[in-house]
């Protein structure tokens, strides 16, 4: 929404595309304002109710499309429009919206439709156990690694507000290219403090956080002399935060590293081996070698996606995720169960530390 003020010419580019959940992953305020296409206008039977929020004007003009239950038909309408910069040298800016554990359901023909060369942005939103009350159904666990292993694309799980919107913007960046490439971003609806994030005011020290978030990783709390490294990504960041403080209290020091794409730390990890030709600058910025510890690894999906980082110094690690089916409950319950809250990972740090 803020595009169409800043930059309007980007913005009348942007298509976004969404199943049976339009208003459930927080598309209504821009449908409200760009409208809902169709091949002729249509009467919107609500207009004269002024208790209606979401506004459902269908016309030409419109620029969301809704598909209803069809994740399939999603990602297939995701390529093609993501194929237009190639085809008519008109660059369109696609963007899927899906509870993320149906990326799964929809997982061959989006992989080929970037495959083909299309280039665009899948949100899978709600994630994870994080989504508590709806049970395993609901709560994707394996989506983390797919998102890191698909070809021609570049996979985000940011954990604020001011890196989604660093990471979104970066994606955009990259669509309609021929050096481009499709994005996805997993994200949660888990309520957040943000002032958590700790954003830099200096303008320098800021900008260099936005290189970093967008690289794949930053410091969120450095400590004089860490006994442990935590390494936290999404929406179990806070966490690991809590963790740090519980760890200060008995007295080991923590430092705690937010990762908001472990696709590119593990391109890093792989460029400083030779293998690839990835920037390699943000391994060094984050993980420097004076401040080596033995890690903890938490996350709301697969512990094995974060696995890889004990290899940027071969430290001690324990790595703790979601490796069974969801629970229902409320998030405080199934963290517990699932061993990714405080407790667990302060648990987890002993064990390394002694």
């Amino acid at each position: 929404m803020d595009l169409q003020r800043a930059a309007p010419h980007t913005a009348e580019r942007i298509v976004t595309v969404s199943p049976d959940v339009t208003s459930s992953t927080n598309l209504g305020g821009w449908v409200n304002k760009v409208g809902v296409w169709s091949h002729t206008e249509a009467a919107d039977w609500f207009a004269d109710d002024a208790e209606t929020i979401l506004h459902w004007r269908e016309a030409m003009t419109g620029q969301h499309i809704q598909l209803g239950i069809s994740e399939t038909n999603l990602v297939g309408a995701l390529g093609e429009l993501g194929a237009t910069w190639s085809r008519w040298n008109q660059p369109l800016l696609p963007i899927g919206v899906m509870y993320d554990p149906f990326v799964e359901r929809a997982l061959e023909p989006w992989s080929f439709g970037i495959y083909a060369g299309g280039q665009s942005i899948l949100v899978g939103t709600p994630s994870g156990v994080t989504l508590a009350p709806e049970g395993g159904a609901h709560q994707s666990i394996k989506t983390p690694s797919i998102g890191l292993e698909q070809p021609g694309c570049i996979s985000y799980e940011p954990a604020f507000a001011i890196d989604t919107e660093w990471t979104f913007l970066a994606s955009l960046g990259r669509l309609g290219r021929a050096d481009g490439s499709s994005s996805y971003l997993r994200l949660s609806t888990r309520p957040i403090d943000q002032s958590l994030a700790n954003v830099p005011t200096d303008p320098a020290a800021r900008e260099r956080r936005r290189r970093q978030v967008v690289a794949g990783a930053y410091p969120l709390r450095r400590v004089d002399s860490p006994s442990v490294t935590l390494i936290a990504m999404g929406a179990v960041v806070p966490n690991a935060l809590e963790a740090a403080d519980r760890l200060d209290a008995l007295g080991f020091s923590a430092d705690v590293i937010c990762v908001s794409s472990p696709d590119l730390l593990f391109r890093a990890v792989q460029a400083r081996r030779g293998l690839g030709d990835a920037l390699t600058w943000i391994l060094d910025s984050v993980f420097p070698a004076d401040r080596a510890t033995p890690i903890v690894t938490v996350i709301d999906g697969h512990p094995h996606t974060l696995a890889f980082l004990a290899a940027v110094h071969g430290v001690p690690s324990t790595y703790l995720g979601v490796t069974q089916f969801g629970q229902s409950g409320d998030v405080t319950d199934v963290y517990r169960y699932h061993q990714i809250d405080a407790e667990a990972i302060v648990g987890a740090a002993l064990d390394l530390i002694d």
